[in-house]
């Protein structure tokens, strides 16, 4: 019965490690995600409250002029950004305007 018992013992052993293994890479895959932090079409810093949403994704980009570029090639600058570990945020399903709403008065101008 003793033979029995140390195999018994290894197996657990053996198991235990890989299962420690496991848990360290899958840990490391969540520390390689990263925010987007430039534009893939300028390369500048983004400006969050400029964005095209396209396929379920939201893209931030430096300035307005850079969304009409990404809706008319979405499939190139998610590859471009996902290609670098990038995760891009999903869009909400009720907004697909392409900049951050903000309310505006029509009734007065002010500068």
């Amino acid at each position: 019965m003793k033979p029995t018992k140390y195999i018994l013992l290894f197996v657990m052993i053996m198991l235990g490690g890989a299962l420690t293994g496991y848990a360290a890479k899958s840990d490391k895959s969540e520390d390689q995600t990263k925010k987007q932090t430039t534009c893939p079409v300028m390369g500048g810093k983004i400006n969050k409250a400029q964005y095209a949403d396209v396929q379920g994704k939201r893209i931030y980009v430096c300035c307005p002029g850079c969304i009409a570029k990404i809706k008319a090639a979405p499939d190139k600058y998610i590859k471009i950004l996902e290609s670098k570990g990038v995760v891009l945020d999903k869009a909400p399903k009720n907004d697909g305007s392409g900049s951050k709403k903000t309310s505006h008065s029509h009734g007065v101008q002010h500068h």
